[in-house]
């Protein structure tokens, strides 16, 4: 049975990849990707920034931060996509989430900056998936973290999940202050 920690930790559950990864999948993991600008700009814009401003869960970062991270974790993916086509099994460049939204920028800047960057990448990062063929969604990258290997197949879906993620980290902590009825 799942904690309450691990409950606010992982509102959808953890990411379980699918055994074999199907059509079907990989068409819902595009159009998440591919709607969730849209779903988050709506969700996002008419909060204040004091809103903004409150963890969006215990321990864990501001709602502002944490639209930062989106912004920064799915411009890291677009670019390890790329990297991935292009190259041979590239080892991808890692960062480190925590320090990074821990800078200036993504604890004051205003949201609508990286709204706008996470509609953007997204628009980008999916046009590209609808163009890959299955030789390419089968290419692969190193992950330095853990030294693991990722097919892109499986990073689409990851995205997908992570999107879905942190839409529901937002919903939960509005929901909890009674701030918004979803």
């Amino acid at each position: 049975m799942e904690t309450k920690d691990q409950q606010l930790k992982y509102p959808i559950g953890q990411f379980k990849c699918p055994n074999p990864i199907t059509a079907k999948h990989l068409d819902n993991w595009i159009d998440v990707l591919d709607q969730f600008p849209s779903r988050l700009t709506a969700l996002i814009k008419p909060l204040t920034d004091y809103q903004l401003d409150t963890e969006y869960r215990p321990g864990g970062w501001t709602i502002r931060q944490l639209i930062h991270h989106i912004a920064d974790s799915h411009h890291h993916s677009y670019t390890r996509f790329k990297w991935s086509i292009t190259e041979d099994n590239p080892t991808i460049k890692a960062y480190n989430q925590d320090d990074w939204s821990n800078l200036d920028d993504a604890i004051n800047a205003p949201v609508s900056m990286s709204l706008m960057h996470i509609e953007a990448v997204h628009k980008r990062l999916v046009y590209l998936l609808k163009s890959l063929n299955d030789k390419e969604l089968n290419r692969t990258f190193i992950h330095p973290e853990n030294n693991k290997t990722v097919v892109l197949k499986e990073n689409i879906g990851m995205y997908a999940w992570h999107s879905s993620h942190h839409f529901a980290h937002i919903v939960k902590a509005l929901e909890s202050k009674g701030w918004a009825k979803l």
